[in-house]
């Protein structure tokens, strides 16, 4: 089995700084780090113990890290949670899925209908109608037991990673999309595109079976058999996770010192060190007129931004070379052995 893109990331500067690394033998994603000084830590892919355990907990419920993020002054989505039928028994609370419904209407369409606790952009889903509502929550409520109904925003989409107030990459998230060339089916183009992806190292992450696809396609007037005119693109997914397939454009020495300073501030304010800050807005190199907030990540996942480029790849060592030299010297590293 190949060495995931983090475990190799991780093996190689732990050498640079003579620590050693102990891997699980079967999946190589779950390792033990031993530093030259005796401090110990570990990590499971691309989570590692910079960040408190309550801190991370708390950004990966979407709703508390939205209220929170609320709380602190910072602009965020309109939203509410709504739970399974289950979950709203125990707690109890009236937000059931067709209380989730009645909210959404009250929005306005479309809205943005997404997990409360999942990441990768799993089944998030922009949503026009009530068909497409309750097809998207029943989904959602079939893994998890929570999701969340948001006003929609207009804009690009942004990810800014920062380390200990430093922004250390920054990059526009562009959904999945397809080029035509007059010539070959949407199918074909988008079969093409995976082995691209394929080829620069980046995972299979285009799911052809994905009904949000075909949504998109549909209203669109589309299907996987139309041929689309040279140089026309074509959306196929509405969020814009690198992980559902993607594609970073990096703004890492462009980003505005406005956006830096509101992504180093997130990120103290939510009590992390580490974290993917996830904002969008008309252009994130000019002065900051207005912004919202969609979501703090306490474990960035920068496998498919690394893709892009050596120098994207540069970074993300660097990153990693940063997270490990601060783990040598923290007393908590100690503590967990």
């Amino acid at each position: 089995m190949n060495v995931p893109f983090v475990t190799s990331i991780i093996q190689k500067v732990a050498e640079e700084i003579g620590a050693l690394v102990i891997l699980d033998p079967e999946y190589k994603s779950v390792g033990h780090i031993i530093f030259k000084n005796g401090n110990k830590t570990v990590f499971r892919a691309n989570q590692l113990n910079i960040n408190g355990f309550g801190s991370g907990e708390i950004a990966k419920d979407k709703g508390c890290s939205s209220f929170f993020l609320k709380h602190f002054g910072y602009k965020v989505p309109e939203g509410k949670t709504f739970f399974s039928k289950k979950l709203c028994e125990r707690i109890p609370t009236l937000r059931n899925i067709d209380n989730g419904w009645d909210y959404a209407r009250e929005l306005g369409f479309p809205v943005i209908v997404k997990p409360l606790n999942l990441s990768q952009g799993i089944l998030v889903a922009k949503i026009y109608n009530k068909r497409e509502y309750y097809q998207v929550a029943k989904k959602i409520l079939r893994k998890t037991s929570g999701f969340i109904v948001e006003r929609f925003h207009n804009g690009n989409d942004y990810r800014v990673v920062v380390l200990d107030g430093e922004v250390i990459v920054a990059y526009q998230r562009l959904p999945l999309f397809i080029v035509g060339n007059a010539k070959s089916t949407i199918l074909e183009l988008l079969q093409q595109k995976q082995e691209d992806f394929l080829k620069t190292g980046r995972k299979k992450v285009i799911d052809f079976e994905d009904f949000r696809i075909k949504r998109k396609l549909q209203r669109q007037k589309l299907t996987f058999d139309s041929v689309i005119p040279k140089d026309a693109i074509v959306y196929l997914l509405d969020n814009a996770n690198l992980s559902s397939g993607g594609e970073g454009i990096d703004v890492t020495e462009s980003i505005h010192p406005d956006f830096q300073k509101l992504a180093i501030h997130i990120t103290k304010d939510m009590g992390l060190r580490l974290a993917g800050v996830d904002i969008i807005t008309s252009d994130i190199a000019l002065p900051m007129v207005n912004y919202t907030i969609i979501e703090v990540n306490a474990s960035p996942g920068l496998s498919n931004y690394a893709s892009i480029g050596d120098a994207q790849t540069k970074r993300v060592e660097n990153l990693y070379l940063k997270v490990l030299s601060s783990l040598e010297n923290d007393q908590i590293s100690k503590e967990i052995c």
